[in-house]
């Protein structure tokens, strides 16, 4: 069994925030592998399937994503899972619109989120870092990722999350680098990327 776990903060006030994009995530991978109805446990929402033949919880935290590793702990804990059965799908301000990105451990680069994880769980977690661009200052980060994504970036963000719903099972598998690469290539194949573009290699 595996947890995948989206981050973001609760209520319709923060849906489409870039914050929020984890959470868009895990929705579409319930939504195109047919996974069991969202249920409130764990302080948060849960949502059974299996992607291949692997059995996965899916949890979005109703914590602030400054609490997100109360929910992470709780589920983990439950189902006797170690850090290194989790997988955390998160904003990645280091990263440009629309890029992805998967490590395991790691620092945390400031993100709350994270660091809630980290201190509940341990760092050996693996991250699915999915590039929302940085508003260039410092000072501006915490407006820009509680902001809404702008209309115009509608298309990739839709176009990222299915992406990765497509390949989710790779992930399930513990094959990192070629759902790296396939999330890449199908991102590409929309005109997202140039060809010449070699910036998936791993960092």
């Amino acid at each position: 069994m595996l947890l995948f776990v989206g981050l973001g903060n609760p209520g319709a006030k923060y849906a489409r925030n870039r914050h929020n994009i984890g959470f868009v995530a895990v929705d579409e991978i319930a939504r195109r592998h047919g996974f069991a109805p969202w249920r409130r446990r764990f302080q948060g929402e849960t949502s059974e399937g299996a992607l291949d033949s692997e059995r996965v919880i899916l949890l979005k935290p109703a914590t602030f994503m400054n609490e997100s590793g109360r929910a992470v702990q709780e589920a983990a804990s439950f189902f006797k899972l170690g850090a290194g059965e989790v997988t955390v799908f998160q904003d990645e301000l280091e990263l440009l619109p629309a890029k992805l990105r998967v490590k395991v451990g790691g620092g945390i680069a400031g993100h709350n989120g994270l660091r809630s994880i980290s201190a509940h769980i341990g760092n050996d977690y693996r991250r699915v870092r999915l590039g929302i661009g940085h508003p260039g200052i410092k000072d501006l980060v915490h407006a820009y990722v509680l902001a809404d994504f702008a209309k115009s970036d509608g298309p990739w963000v839709a176009a990222l999350c299915e992406a990765v719903a497509d390949n989710a099972a790779l992930l399930a598998k513990g094959r990192d680098s070629t759902f790296q690469n396939k999330v890449h290539l199908a991102m590409q194949a929309k005109g997202f990327f140039d060809k010449d573009d070699s910036s998936e290699k791993p960092d």
